[in-house]
């Protein structure tokens, strides 16, 4: 015992149906991550490194683990991707407002709780992402569609493709996977992908 913590005991059997279940997971996740559509994920590059040499500003969305990856990413690309570097990334996270999402929830409904976002800040020329492993809420739905109305580079990271949001942006990375924890877990490799470029290649 050291300061009055008690050390784990290390001589506990691990259940061998434990055990198999993790391998069985991991394995199943690396078959997902080996098949992402490396073009895919390099032309988001492509249109990140444009948009921050045209001074455009990035918005990124998603719901519940998406809105986790969302935040992620911009804090990723907003620090890390743009630290000490004379062009710097201009990206927002459509997610992080609490006081103004409620207030749109509550005063209209969720579907409008990132497209009125847009609608105050957003210009022609601008990138919207959104990452939505089914790729059919309508939150994400309405932000895209009106970010297509008005000439922003709109990006759908999702599930398998086909899905209604992959089908309506200019851009789409299909993570082809019918398990939601996989299709996250991709989606999380995917910022990371994108932001590690800029930190370690440029």
């Amino acid at each position: 015992m050291k300061h009055g913590v008690r050390e784990a005991d290390v001589s506990v059997a691990v259940p061998e149906d434990l055990a198999a279940f993790v391998r069985g997971y991991r394995e199943r996740c690396v078959a997902v991550l080996d098949r992402l559509p490396s073009e895919a994920v390099a032309m988001l590059i492509a249109i990140l490194r444009g948009a921050r040499t045209a001074g455009q500003h990035i918005f990124v969305c998603g719901n519940g683990g998406s809105a986790a990856t969302a935040s992620h990413f911009a804090a990723g690309l907003g620090k890390d991707g743009s630290w000490g570097r004379q062009r710097r990334f201009r990206v927002s996270t459509l997610t992080d407002n609490v006081p103004w999402i409620t207030a749109l929830a509550n005063d209209s409904d969720y579907s409008q709780i990132f497209v009125e976002q847009l609608k105050n800040h957003a210009h022609p020329g601008d990138v919207f992402i959104a990452f939505s492993a089914s790729g059919n809420s309508a939150n994400v739905l309405r932000a895209a569609e009106w970010g297509n109305e008005n000439d922003l580079a709109t990006v759908a990271i999702t599930g398998r493709a086909g899905t209604p949001l992959g089908s309506i942006s200019r851009h789409c990375i299909a993570v082809e996977s019918g398990h939601i924890g996989h299709v996250e877990e991709a989606h999380f490799l995917i910022q990371h992908l994108v932001t590690y470029y800029f930190i370690e290649e440029e």
